[in-house]
């Protein structure tokens, strides 16, 4: 086994061990993930984990920034293109949801677990970023951006009003509770999203140029993050 380990250098060491955590996240869950069964999926020592990560706490930390940073891909992924405020909105929020769906542990491990100890500056700093894109989006749409001072009360109340509508979709697309109104392609569940997202921003910022009823425009570059 240490001769195995040898094989990797110290980066693609602690990678391929991250890789391996999300693997086995994804296959068993955060209750019964160990560095062990981590180590074994790598063909490496019990030990070669704790020397990159310290503990199990670590390694889930380390998991915790990479499933940040897919959250953050995933509503770039499906903004990127997009030139409308309002828009970018509705297509960061759907990458969001798209994240929940394709990475569902990763998703449950930041959102809905209380495995990963809270005060890792690694962890909040990806956190945050995430959260800055939504944040940012949101304000383009009333024309300011508040990065150099205090966001106003009103502006994150509606920032973590649409954060929780974005949520609730997640977990209640991700639980099935949507199944009923599934209609093969997803239409009409982006589309209640949609109209639910534009009510809110309607009360941030005069919207008229914008018709709830509108489809979501087919941009090829929208895709699921991963």
């Amino acid at each position: 086994m240490e001769k195995k380990r040898d094989t990797y250098h110290h980066g693609d060491l602690r990678s391929a061990l991250i890789d391996a955590a999300e693997a086995e996240l994804t296959g068993g869950g955060v209750q019964g993930f160990s560095l062990r069964r981590v180590a074994a999926r790598v063909g490496v020592s019990h030990s070669a984990p704790s020397h990159h990560f310290g503990d199990t706490q670590g390694l889930l930390v380390a998991l915790g920034v990479r499933a940040f940073d897919q959250v953050l891909a995933a509503m770039e992924t499906r903004s990127r293109d997009i030139v409308d405020p309002a828009e970018r909105v509705v297509a960061s929020g759907l990458g969001y949801i798209d994240f929940a769906q394709t990475h569902p542990a990763m998703f449950r491990l930041i959102f809905g677990s209380d495995m990963i100890c809270q005060g890792s500056a690694e962890l909040d700093r990806a956190g945050q970023a995430a959260f800055d894109h939504f944040a940012r989006s949101i304000s383009l749409v009333e024309g300011e951006v508040h990065a150099d001072s205090p966001a106003p009360v009103a502006f994150l109340e509606t920032v973590h009003t649409v954060w929780t509508i974005t949520h609730g979709f997640a977990e209640m697309k991700l639980g099935g509770r949507l199944d009923g109104l599934d209609d093969g392609g997803g239409e009409r569940i982006e589309q209640m999203f949609r109209r639910s997202v534009v009510a809110v921003l309607r009360e941030l910022h005069p919207l008229n140029h914008l018709d709830a009823s509108k489809n979501c425009p087919d941009n090829a570059g929208w895709a699921a993050g991963g």
